[in-house]
């Protein structure tokens, strides 16, 4: 009754297919390949040229930390947003910025004060 036997990788002396008088099989209508292998795709290269990477967020004045880069060493005031309703406001001469902090100098103890980038909300720069 199994006269098909269409290659089966899991078992592969079961037919995958029972044969039916009158009924094509899947396999007279397919292309015989080799078994482990697949047919052949030209690769395409594309010609060659050089890709110029973007600014990182520290020197792209459209980020945050870009712009208080060209802002460094010049008196701030920065409010954050801690929670979802208080605001703490810290002032200070602008030292550092990196991807994820500020450092500013505060005034009266000449301390550097580390802050977290992302629950700033306002930053005053004062001429």
């Amino acid at each position: 009754m199994f006269n098909n036997t269409y290659p089966n990788h899991f078992f592969p002396k079961m037919p995958m297919y029972p044969m039916m008088p009158g009924v094509p099989t899947p396999s007279s209508a397919m292309p015989d390949y080799p078994q482990d292998t697949e047919p052949e795709t030209p690769i395409t290269v594309p010609p060659n040229f050089e890709i110029v990477p973007p600014p990182p967020v520290q020197d792209d004045i459209n980020y945050t930390q870009g712009f208080l880069t060209t802002k460094i060493g010049q008196y701030v005031k920065i409010e954050f947003l801690i929670g979802t309703n208080l605001f703490i406001d810290r002032e200070g001469k602008l030292l550092d910025v990196g991807i994820s902090y500020v450092v500013i100098q505060e005034p009266e103890t000449d301390n550097e004060l580390m802050c977290d980038i992302y629950s700033i909300k306002f930053v005053e720069i004062f001429n």
